[in-house]
């Protein structure tokens, strides 16, 4: 798998970098890889080197990455007031519901957008979308378009004024319940037991809406690397990112085991091809 120092701005010079234009809106897009598609939306403060390794793994597991720049500067390790800057700009934008919960955030709807150009372009059964912090619940909003069929929520945090809110309305969980029950889908979720910024109110109410759809994993905090980029060292004083700054990149280490379930995940729904544990397990 790829082998990258995430202790360095990344130039992402391994990706290919589209403008893509969707619903009269156009955003950088860094693509990278062969197979059916995968979108891997950036926590905050963007596409860090941690993302962007993340997204490798992914795609050197075979599949077509499609990573949309969303917020920050693309590749860049940011200081801990540049990250902070970016975190208060993308809470009063107009395309994120940082606050209040029960609405998806509009971004999603362009994001719905891309994966059904995914999907034309890279073919298969459907696509793979792994959302992280600030869009951990995007995948799930996702779901209310018939392209995306594998869902991953690594610690989602929206809405941050509410912990066991969740980030869609109550007749878009119906929907994606539905969908979920009817074509036999499920939804893999991540967490770090000590995380401030996703409880375990949030997986609660996850739950209740989804049933055995659900499939929650919930990580110990000592799992957790404490070697944090300056953002993450002042403003998230927790464990909080599963397979990316968090993550210890070490054979038998938690973190690992997450990753590589993820892999099979995404291999399963999307070739068809079970390797590694049951999912549900």
């Amino acid at each position: 798998m790829s082998n990258t120092d995430v202790r360095v701005d990344d130039p992402l010079a391994d990706f290919e970098r589209r403008e893509i234009e969707a619903l009269g809106q156009t955003k950088a897009v860094y693509l990278g890889g062969a197979g059916p598609a995968v979108i891997v939306m950036a926590e905050m403060p963007g596409i860090s080197p941690h993302v962007a390794r993340f997204a490798r793994w992914v795609r050197d597991a075979g599949f077509t990455v499609y990573m949309p720049s969303l917020f920050g500067r693309d590749g860049a390790i940011a200081s801990a007031d540049e990250g902070a800057a970016v975190f208060r700009r993308a809470c009063v934008s107009a395309e994120f519901r940082a606050l209040g919960g029960g609405v998806a955030s509009p971004v999603t709807v362009w994001l719905r957008a891309l994966a059904r150009i995914a999907l034309e372009e890279c073919g298969g059964p459907g696509v793979g979308a792994v959302g992280m912090c600030f869009t951990g619940n995007f995948a799930l909003s996702m779901m209310l378009d018939g392209a995306t069929i594998a869902p991953v929520l690594c610690q989602p945090s929206l809405p941050l004024d509410n912990p066991a809110g969740i980030e869609i309305s109550p007749e878009e969980i119906s929907t994606v319940r539905r969908r979920l029950d009817n074509e036999g889908l499920d939804v893999l979720a991540y967490r770090f037991e000590g995380d401030h910024f996703c409880r375990a109110e949030r997986f609660n109410a996850y739950r209740r809406a989804l049933g055995d759809r659900f499939l929650e994993r919930v990580l110990p905090s000592s799992a957790a690397n404490p070697d944090v980029p300056p953002f993450f060292e002042k403003h998230v004083q927790s464990p909080h990112s599963v397979v990316t700054v968090h993550l210890i990149d070490e054979a038998g280490q938690p973190t690992i085991f997450a990753r590589d379930e993820i892999l099979t995940f995404l291999k399963d729904r999307l070739t068809g091809q079970t390797v590694g544990q049951d999912q549900r397990a």
